[in-house]
């Protein structure tokens, strides 16, 4: 609108690129555009993009159902997933996102990742405590054990 009002004074093209600190090509494109239709003809054509495909009356049922949590929808635990939001979304709003999508509209309505503050309930220490005792010696790999790339003398017997 100010390259408008330059135009309007005449203004010089070379001029307006001064003042105003932009390229030369937009300034040639606004004055065509001026004098084609005035300062209506550099009005702004809207949005550019492509518009959302959730409406913000969908944005705020899918936050309301995300507070819920996943339990309420059925889930078998209480954590969410971009998996199990792209379900809900999709089952609320009739749009299907793919799931690396759905980060980001959460992300524009201010969710955040969250991570459990605390461990499982069924959690068994003395249970975890015996595997690492007696098992896992026996599955951890260790050199020479007849793995790949190992000179164990099984593995030069079989050659």
């Amino acid at each position: 609108m100010r390259a408008a009002a330059m135009f309007a004074r005449g203004k010089t093209q070379a001029e307006v690129v001064r003042a105003l600190g932009v390229s030369r090509p937009s300034v040639s494109r606004w004055y065509k555009a001026w004098r084609k239709g005035g300062a209506k003809g550099l009005a702004g054509a809207g949005r550019a993009g492509r518009r959302p495909r959730l409406s913000e009356a969908e944005r705020r049922s899918l936050d309301r159902a995300l507070l819920k949590g996943p339990l309420a929808h059925g889930f078998p635990t209480d954590l969410w997933t971009l998996k199990r939001i792209a379900i809900v979304i999709e089952s609320i709003t009739g749009v299907a996102y793919h799931v690396g999508h759905v980060w980001k509209i959460l992300r524009s309505m201010e969710w955040s990742l969250q991570r459990p503050a605390r461990r499982a309930a069924e959690r068994d220490e003395e249970a975890i405590a015996r595997w690492v005792k007696t098992r896992w010696p026996q599955v951890k790999k260790t050199p020479g054990a007849g793995g790949r790339g190992s000179s164990s003398a099984t593995s030069r017997e079989s050659a």
